[in-house]
């Protein structure tokens, strides 16, 4: 069995695997151009506010592709009596470690930024000896910011594209905050500006959006992750909305002879389903083959449901599913 394939107790179809491949090339590749940048940036940091907070930006990016990459150890890994549902809620939790990281992070940025921006710090930027010649560091600012915003933008949309076929909000995470990284620039390069037209408060300014745009990931990353993590009510890759895979299980099950109403309970164990199937029935007896067969044919509706049980009961239960 291959490597790739292994996902807990299944494998996976093959768009999945083939996604799933080049999900983990996007991040390893992502790593190492990340990597450059950072290296690249810390030679023109300065003393540009706007430049470290792009730079601690630049490095904070790197959470979501490492938690990926370790999560991805994990869910691989079938179930246990230990851990009998596996080890799926690992890309949970690897998306709640990153999000309260940018938010911790980004949170103390803005309150560096402010305070510089209340004592009225007036940044310098100097000058830098270049095969002979003597020119601002400013403008070196501005070219490497420039330059570097052009992998962000290959690899975001490429991670955006994969993320719905594995149904994984970490990818989905990181292919938005690449996407979104050329407003980081745009912000450093105005500070560095500003700080060279004599607009001193341009740079903190611009540190301060930067900041606040980590903090808006750590928010809507940390948020997203507890909720799943809590058994939130499963949705879909980009948190939108309700996942419809539960109207399609409901409808499935009604549309069974045997089956007079049915609801489902369906939770996300980090790219993958956990659904509880609520029966009532048309006769008092219904044959253990009868639900080893419609608990089979829910499992053949999507790769994402690893975990079926169904349940006849007498009354639905009132915080289930009903497919609305």
């Amino acid at each position: 069995m291959s490597r790739y394939h292994q996902f807990g107790r299944t494998d996976l179809p093959p768009e999945q695997t083939e996604a799933l491949k080049k999900a983990v090339k996007w991040e390893w590749a992502t790593i190492a151009y990340t990597i450059v940048t950072i290296t690249l940036v810390a030679f023109v940091v300065g003393n540009s506010q706007a430049m470290r907070t792009a730079w601690i930006e630049d490095m904070l990016s790197l959470l979501p592709q490492i938690s990926f990459l370790i999560a991805l150890i994990f869910v691989r890994r079938p179930p246990t009596l230990k851990h009998p549902y596996g080890l799926r809620r690992a890309m949970g939790v690897g998306h709640v470690v990153a999000g309260a990281a940018l938010l911790a992070v980004g949170l103390n940025l803005a309150y560096e930024a402010i305070s510089g921006l209340i004592a009225a710090e007036h940044p310098t930027i100097g000058t830098v000896d270049l095969f002979g010649q003597t020119i601002w560091l400013g403008w070196l600012m501005v070219i490497v910011m420039t330059v570097i915003v052009i992998g962000p933008l290959v690899y975001g949309h490429a991670k955006a594209k994969l993320a719905p076929v594995l149904h994984n909000k970490i990818l989905y995470a990181d292919a938005d905050m690449a996407k979104a990284d050329w407003q980081t620039n745009a912000a450093s390069v105005i500070g560095v500006l500003g700080v060279g037209l004599g607009v001193w408060w341009l740079d903190g300014a611009a540190a301060l959006f930067i900041s606040l745009s980590i903090i808006w990931d750590g928010i809507r990353n940390t948020r997203g992750a507890v909720a799943d993590l809590m058994d939130h009510r499963a949705r879909t890759y980009d948190d939108k909305h309700p996942h419809p895979l539960a109207r399609e299980i409901v409808e499935h099950l009604r549309a069974q002879r045997w089956i007079a109403d049915a609801a489902v309970r369906m939770r996300d164990q980090g790219q993958v389903f956990h659904v509880e199937a609520f029966i009532v029935l048309r006769k008092r007896r219904v044959s253990a083959a009868q639900i080893d067969e419609i608990s089979e044919s829910i499992s053949e509706m999507d790769w994402k449901v690893q975990d079926v049980v169904v349940i006849p009961c007498a009354r639905l239960p009132e915080e289930a599913d009903a497919g609305a």
